[in-house]
């Protein structure tokens, strides 16, 4: 393919992009199962996205979040509903393609959203930065993967067959001088707390009709791309997404509604792009840690432990609410102020993907090692004919 035609396939777009391995199968028409992580980095508030309006408790800890989403959530089962924000989500939930995991976390037990990311994208139980989960498991797989990122990501070190690719008509140069001060304030609550105000003061002054706009269609270019580029090779199995902005300690009702509509709107590019290999797919969405229960004083949450993590897609048996609710009593809540976490994001990991790929016991192992596997049936029978 010439370079011409890359660049139109992208939407017209200048990319950046590393590519050890890329080789395009613009003809071939055998299937190919896909694994894409998305990864929500800051944080995301998991009683503010799957909501369980049936805890007694829940409007007792969040008196303003609680009725701030009063009379607009979406329903789901079990008594929990969905953020206003998630039209698709939701509606993948009831078409089966969906399925919401609560009070879930990495077994981190820190508040720095560096550490806490380090942690989730090694998959090793510990910050070891020398290879992702994602990594070893494209290396059992011999499966090429793309990270739709400027970097290679923590989660697919250790393998030599990842590609990346990023528009390089971002701001780059602002985002690394901010995330440069957040590494710096990292092991102080206070000093986070304060730039992470300043950065929303200073996207709130900045904000105009144009801005947000293209705001809104950021990733959701993204996701269209990294679909055209899974289409287009056969040899592509799996894909990482990042999503940026989840730290809400204040205002946070409001920067929730424009981010959750905005992974919204990605994922169903996503799917749109995917076409018929939705059906092949599965796209694993979590986030680092969650926030606390009780809401703060500015309208926000502050770093917390349980969080909610996603199972999407065309191949999932979706359709429920997985994962035990521990209760927001405040006994039950984790140190008494976040939620309780009763089953392991690495574990549901592993089992979606030892259920997706067959991999075997030894294989799991040496993506997460020492990580038990659950049986709960997570992928539907069209992918899996013989279960």
């Amino acid at each position: 393919m010439q370079r011409r035609e890359f660049v139109k396939l992208l939407g017209g777009s200048l990319v950046l992009m590393q590519s050890p391995q890329l080789a395009f199968a613009l003809d071939s028409k055998a299937p190919q199962k896909r694994f894409i992580w998305v990864m929500l980095r800051g944080a995301l508030d998991p009683l503010h996205t799957v909501i369980p309006e049936f805890d007694p408790d829940y409007k007792t800890l969040r008196p303003t979040l609680s009725r701030q989403l009063a009379g607009s959530t979406l329903p789901l089962s079990s008594g929990f509903s969905l953020n206003p924000n998630l039209v698709n989500l939701h509606k993948w939930y009831w078409e089966k393609e969906l399925l919401p995991i609560v009070a879930v976390s990495t077994g981190y037990q820190g508040r720095s959203h560096f550490d806490g990311q380090d942690y989730l994208e090694s998959g090793t139980g510990t910050q070891d930065v020398d290879s992702g989960w994602l990594g070893r498991l494209m290396h059992i797989q011999k499966s090429d993967s793309i990270a739709i990122s400027s970097t290679t990501p923590i989660s697919l070190r250790g393998s030599d067959r990842v590609n990346s690719w990023y528009p390089s008509n971002f701001k780059e140069a602002n985002d690394d001088i901010l995330l440069t001060l957040m590494k710096m304030y990292q092991g102080d609550e206070l000093l986070s707390t304060h730039l992470a105000s300043g950065i929303t003061l200073k996207e709130s002054a900045m904000l105009s009709a144009n801005q947000q706009r293209k705001d809104s269609r950021q990733f959701t270019e993204l996701a269209t791309a990294c679909a055209n580029l899974l289409i287009q090779n056969e040899q592509m199995g799996c894909a990482m997404l990042e999503v940026g902005g989840w730290d809400t300690h204040n205002n946070q009702h409001t920067r929730l509604k424009r981010q959750l509509s905005q992974l919204d709107a990605g994922l169903a590019a996503l799917k749109l792009g995917l076409g018929k290999q939705w059906q092949h797919t599965v796209v694993a969405i979590a986030t680092e840690f969650g926030r606390t229960a009780i809401e703060n004083g500015t309208g926000g949450t502050d770093h917390g432990s349980g969080s909610v993590m996603f199972l999407a897609g065309g191949a999932v048996n979706g359709g429920k609410i997985l994962g035990q609710w521990p209760g927001l009593s405040r006994d039950n809540l984790y140190q008494q102020r976040d939620l309780q976490p009763t089953s392991n994001t690495f574990s549901w990991l592993a089992s979606v993907l030892s259920q997706h790929w067959q991999l075997t016991a030894p294989q799991v192992s040496q993506v997460f090692a020492n990580t038990p596997v659950y049986k709960t049936k997570l992928i539907g029978a069209y992918t899996n004919p013989t279960k």
